[in-house]
């Protein structure tokens, strides 16, 4: 018997759409006729099965970047303690160019965002003038990153 919160089984989420989900995690520039090879499909068949994911909003197909090597000086997580629900902050730390990543946590911090900058400056900019001016932000705690060790997007699929 299935709890509430177990996590449900995606009725897209058939064993050839993961081996199709799973070969895009390791190339996301593969092939439909390559993927079709190794599921045993066309390559429409593959195309149309990927488009549905998307349509979907289970996959999305982009080039992942390292902030840094693109000529951004700053990348950074905040954690930010919210008072009443943390909902609404977090919609406005979506609307925010810079805000890249808003997640509503469970413990010290109501809500962790990841941020990318221009410069130090426009760092600081960003904290005081937008983020910590946000109704229901009590405070705001900084973490520098100093050095991209990993940065993965290929946990599989379930």
């Amino acid at each position: 018997m299935a709890t509430p919160d177990a996590p449900k089984q995606p009725a897209l989420l058939d064993e050839a759409n993961k081996v199709i989900v799973d070969q895009l995690q390791r190339d996301g520039r593969m092939s439909y006729a390559a993927i079709g090879k190794v599921v045993g499909l066309s390559e429409a068949a593959v195309r149309s099965r990927v488009q549905r994911l998307v349509d979907a909003g289970m996959i999305q197909i982009i080039a992942v970047t390292n902030p840094v090597e693109m000529g951004f000086a700053r990348q950074a997580m905040i954690g930010i303690k919210v008072s009443g629900p943390p909902e609404p902050v977090a919609e406005a730390l979506e609307a925010l160019d810079a805000v890249d990543y808003v997640v509503i946590t469970a413990g010290s911090y109501d809500i962790l965002a990841e941020i990318v900058c221009e410069s130090d400056s426009h760092l600081r900019r960003l904290i005081s003038a937008d983020i910590r001016t946000i109704p229901g932000v009590l405070t705001t705690e900084t973490f520098m990153y100093l050095e991209l060790r990993k940065q993965t997007y290929s946990w599989g699929v379930k």
